[in-house]
Protein backbone atom coordinates (compact mmCIF):
# COMPACT_ATOMS: atom_id res chain seq x y z
CA UNK A 1 0.00 0.00 0.00
CA UNK A 2 0.79 3.67 -0.31
CA UNK A 3 1.02 5.83 2.23
CA UNK A 4 -1.34 8.09 1.08
CA UNK A 5 -3.81 4.71 0.69
CA UNK A 6 -3.15 4.50 4.26
CA UNK A 7 -3.99 7.94 4.63
CA UNK A 8 -7.09 7.73 3.30
CA UNK A 9 -8.29 4.95 4.78
CA UNK A 10 -8.12 6.18 8.00
CA UNK A 11 -9.87 9.27 6.61
CA UNK A 12 -13.06 7.30 5.03
CA UNK A 13 -12.93 5.27 8.42
CA UNK A 14 -13.24 8.31 11.15
CA UNK A 15 -15.76 10.57 8.54
CA UNK A 16 -17.35 8.56 6.77
CA UNK A 17 -16.36 11.36 3.43
CA UNK A 18 -18.24 14.10 4.84
CA UNK A 19 -17.08 15.38 7.57
CA UNK A 20 -13.49 17.22 7.85
CA UNK A 21 -10.76 16.24 10.25
CA UNK A 22 -9.07 18.64 12.58
CA UNK A 23 -5.79 17.17 11.50
CA UNK A 24 -3.99 17.56 7.85
CA UNK A 25 -3.09 14.70 6.29
CA UNK A 26 0.76 15.58 7.20
CA UNK A 27 -0.09 14.57 10.48
CA UNK A 28 -1.68 10.93 10.06
CA UNK A 29 1.21 10.54 7.37
CA UNK A 30 3.30 11.41 11.02
CA UNK A 31 0.99 8.79 12.69
CA UNK A 32 1.75 5.96 9.87
CA UNK A 33 4.85 6.36 10.15
CA UNK A 34 5.28 5.79 14.09
CA UNK A 35 2.77 2.80 13.92
CA UNK A 36 5.43 1.35 11.44
CA UNK A 37 7.87 2.17 14.24
CA UNK A 38 6.22 0.25 16.78
CA UNK A 39 5.22 -2.83 14.22
CA UNK A 40 9.33 -2.98 13.36
CA UNK A 41 10.19 -5.21 15.93
CA UNK A 42 7.36 -7.66 15.25
CA UNK A 43 8.13 -8.46 11.86
CA UNK A 44 9.47 -11.74 10.78
CA UNK A 45 9.17 -11.76 7.35
CA UNK A 46 12.96 -12.89 5.76
CA UNK A 47 14.48 -11.62 2.42
CA UNK A 48 17.34 -13.59 0.86
CA UNK A 49 20.87 -11.76 -0.85
CA UNK A 50 23.30 -14.01 -2.36
CA UNK A 51 26.83 -11.66 -2.40
CA UNK A 52 30.54 -13.47 -2.59
CA UNK A 53 31.54 -15.19 0.00
CA UNK A 54 34.29 -13.66 2.44
CA UNK A 55 35.37 -15.02 6.08
CA UNK A 56 34.54 -11.55 6.80
CA UNK A 57 31.48 -9.79 5.56
CA UNK A 58 30.88 -5.88 5.91
CA UNK A 59 27.67 -4.97 6.54
CA UNK A 60 28.08 -0.94 6.90
CA UNK A 61 25.76 -0.42 3.80
CA UNK A 62 23.83 -3.50 4.49
CA UNK A 63 20.54 -2.38 6.30
CA UNK A 64 18.82 -4.91 8.31
CA UNK A 65 17.13 -5.83 11.78
CA UNK A 66 19.10 -9.35 12.39
CA UNK A 67 20.68 -12.07 9.92
CA UNK A 68 18.50 -15.20 10.29
CA UNK A 69 21.15 -17.80 8.51
CA UNK A 70 23.80 -18.32 6.06
CA UNK A 71 23.26 -21.01 2.88
CA UNK A 72 25.36 -22.13 0.59
CA UNK A 73 24.39 -21.38 -3.29
CA UNK A 74 25.48 -24.46 -4.28
CA UNK A 75 26.46 -28.51 -2.53
CA UNK A 76 29.55 -29.95 -2.52
CA UNK A 77 27.23 -32.72 -5.10
CA UNK A 78 25.82 -30.48 -7.22
CA UNK A 79 26.84 -27.13 -9.90
CA UNK A 80 25.91 -23.61 -9.69
CA UNK A 81 22.84 -24.34 -11.97
CA UNK A 82 21.70 -26.92 -10.19
CA UNK A 83 23.01 -30.48 -12.16
CA UNK A 84 24.68 -32.75 -10.62
CA UNK A 85 28.48 -32.85 -10.83
CA UNK A 86 30.54 -35.64 -12.55
CA UNK A 87 32.23 -36.89 -9.29
CA UNK A 88 29.02 -37.95 -6.79
CA UNK A 89 29.78 -41.42 -6.47
CA UNK A 90 25.31 -41.49 -7.35
CA UNK A 91 25.57 -39.96 -10.68
CA UNK A 92 28.39 -41.94 -11.44
CA UNK A 93 26.70 -45.07 -10.09
CA UNK A 94 23.12 -44.97 -12.19
CA UNK A 95 25.50 -45.49 -15.47
CA UNK A 96 26.94 -48.17 -14.17
CA UNK A 97 24.23 -49.91 -13.37
CA UNK A 98 22.66 -49.54 -16.70
CA UNK A 99 25.36 -50.38 -18.44
CA UNK A 100 26.59 -53.73 -19.99
CA UNK A 101 29.37 -53.68 -17.39
CA UNK A 102 26.94 -53.10 -14.46
CA UNK A 103 26.90 -55.40 -11.54
CA UNK A 104 25.62 -55.39 -7.97
CA UNK A 105 29.16 -55.57 -7.05
CA UNK A 106 30.13 -52.02 -8.59
CA UNK A 107 26.48 -50.51 -6.84
CA UNK A 108 27.50 -52.04 -3.35
CA UNK A 109 31.29 -50.37 -3.60
CA UNK A 110 29.71 -47.18 -4.69
CA UNK A 111 27.13 -47.35 -2.11
CA UNK A 112 29.70 -47.60 0.41
CA UNK A 113 32.20 -45.34 -0.88
CA UNK A 114 29.01 -42.31 -0.71
CA UNK A 115 28.54 -43.50 2.73
CA UNK A 116 32.06 -42.51 3.67
CA UNK A 117 31.85 -39.83 2.08
CA UNK A 118 28.79 -38.65 4.03
CA UNK A 119 30.54 -39.70 7.07
CA UNK A 120 33.32 -37.59 6.46
CA UNK A 121 30.95 -35.10 5.82
CA UNK A 122 29.25 -34.97 9.22
CA UNK A 123 32.50 -35.50 11.25
CA UNK A 124 34.07 -31.80 9.49
CA UNK A 125 30.84 -30.20 10.07
CA UNK A 126 31.20 -31.66 13.98
CA UNK A 127 34.80 -30.33 14.51
CA UNK A 128 33.86 -27.39 12.90
CA UNK A 129 30.10 -26.29 11.78
CA UNK A 130 29.68 -25.46 8.63
CA UNK A 131 28.32 -21.88 7.58
CA UNK A 132 28.04 -21.24 11.39
CA UNK A 133 27.58 -17.35 11.44
CA UNK A 134 28.69 -14.69 14.31
CA UNK A 135 27.43 -10.67 13.39
CA UNK A 136 28.85 -8.07 15.40
CA UNK A 137 26.71 -5.04 15.15
CA UNK A 138 28.67 -2.84 16.65
CA UNK A 139 31.68 -3.17 13.98
CA UNK A 140 29.06 -4.35 11.34
CA UNK A 141 31.10 -7.44 10.39
CA UNK A 142 29.59 -11.04 10.00
CA UNK A 143 32.16 -13.72 10.13
CA UNK A 144 31.41 -16.88 8.33
CA UNK A 145 33.25 -20.68 8.92
CA UNK A 146 33.67 -23.05 5.91
CA UNK A 147 34.49 -26.67 7.13
CA UNK A 148 35.34 -27.82 4.08
CA UNK A 149 35.73 -25.80 0.68
CA UNK A 150 35.10 -22.17 0.04
CA UNK A 151 32.26 -21.16 -2.22
CA UNK A 152 32.27 -18.63 -4.31
CA UNK A 153 28.53 -17.01 -3.22
CA UNK A 154 27.21 -17.38 -0.73
CA UNK A 155 23.22 -16.51 0.61
CA UNK A 156 22.32 -14.48 3.40
CA UNK A 157 18.87 -15.11 5.02
CA UNK A 158 18.03 -11.53 7.25
CA UNK A 159 15.07 -9.52 8.61
CA UNK A 160 14.85 -5.82 6.68
CA UNK A 161 15.25 -2.76 8.13
CA UNK A 162 11.74 -0.76 6.47
CA UNK A 163 12.41 2.93 6.18
CA UNK A 164 8.94 3.19 4.49
CA UNK A 165 5.21 1.36 4.78
CA UNK A 166 5.26 1.39 1.12
CA UNK A 167 8.59 -1.15 1.27
CA UNK A 168 5.90 -3.71 3.57
CA UNK A 169 3.95 -5.86 0.94
CA UNK A 170 2.87 -8.46 3.32
CA UNK A 171 -1.22 -8.72 3.72
CA UNK A 172 -1.38 -9.20 7.46
CA UNK A 173 1.00 -6.47 8.29
CA UNK A 174 -0.30 -3.83 6.43
CA UNK A 175 -3.27 -4.39 7.90
CA UNK A 176 -1.71 -3.86 11.05
CA UNK A 177 -0.19 -0.98 10.29
CA UNK A 178 -3.07 0.34 8.90
CA UNK A 179 -5.40 -0.91 12.65
CA UNK A 180 -2.50 0.42 14.45
CA UNK A 181 -2.25 4.10 12.85
CA UNK A 182 -5.84 4.14 13.04
CA UNK A 183 -5.81 3.59 16.78
CA UNK A 184 -3.00 5.82 16.96
CA UNK A 185 -5.35 8.76 14.77
CA UNK A 186 -8.45 8.13 17.33
CA UNK A 187 -6.52 8.89 20.23
CA UNK A 188 -4.60 11.73 18.76
CA UNK A 189 -8.13 13.25 17.91
CA UNK A 190 -10.33 11.84 20.96
CA UNK A 191 -7.62 14.37 22.84
CA UNK A 192 -7.83 16.58 20.52
CA UNK A 193 -11.31 17.49 21.25
CA UNK A 194 -11.54 16.36 24.97
CA UNK A 195 -9.01 19.16 25.64
CA UNK A 196 -11.93 22.19 26.36
CA UNK A 197 -15.62 21.29 27.29
CA UNK A 198 -18.56 23.90 27.27
CA UNK A 199 -20.66 23.18 29.85
CA UNK A 200 -23.67 25.15 28.71
CA UNK A 201 -23.23 24.13 24.94
CA UNK A 202 -26.29 22.56 22.70
CA UNK A 203 -23.92 19.41 21.24
CA UNK A 204 -20.87 18.03 22.20
CA UNK A 205 -17.61 16.82 20.52
CA UNK A 206 -16.90 12.67 20.47
CA UNK A 207 -13.16 13.39 22.03
CA UNK A 208 -13.96 10.65 24.92
CA UNK A 209 -15.30 8.44 22.94
CA UNK A 210 -12.85 8.39 20.45
CA UNK A 211 -9.87 8.10 23.04
CA UNK A 212 -11.61 5.53 24.78
CA UNK A 213 -12.23 3.13 21.48
CA UNK A 214 -8.58 3.89 20.81
CA UNK A 215 -6.89 3.19 23.84
CA UNK A 216 -8.92 0.03 23.97
CA UNK A 217 -7.83 -0.67 20.11
CA UNK A 218 -4.06 -0.02 21.13
CA UNK A 219 -4.36 -2.43 24.00
CA UNK A 220 -5.61 -5.14 22.11
CA UNK A 221 -3.01 -4.79 19.13
CA UNK A 222 -0.08 -4.69 21.51
CA UNK A 223 -1.08 -7.39 23.04
CA UNK A 224 -1.91 -9.76 20.21
CA UNK A 225 1.13 -8.57 18.70
CA UNK A 226 2.86 -9.72 21.83
CA UNK A 227 1.59 -12.65 22.42
CA UNK A 228 2.64 -14.07 18.66
CA UNK A 229 5.57 -12.80 18.83
CA UNK A 230 8.24 -15.87 17.59
CA UNK A 231 11.55 -13.63 19.67
CA UNK A 232 12.36 -14.67 22.56
CA UNK A 233 14.52 -12.73 25.29
CA UNK A 234 16.27 -13.63 28.45
CA UNK A 235 15.63 -12.05 31.18
CA UNK A 236 18.68 -12.54 33.10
Amino acid sequence: MKLQDYIDEIKLELTGGLLELEIPDTTIARIVNMALREVQRYIDIPKLITVPYAKCIDLTDFKHDSIVKVYRTTGYSSSENGDTLMNDPMYQQQWMVFSNGGSMYNLDNYLMNFMSYSTLMQMRNTLSTDLSFREDKQAKKLYINSSYDIPKMITIEYIPIYDSVEEVEDDYWTDIIKRLSLALTKVTLGRIRSHVKQSNALWTLDGDQLLQEGNQELTDLRTTLKDNMPFIYPTD
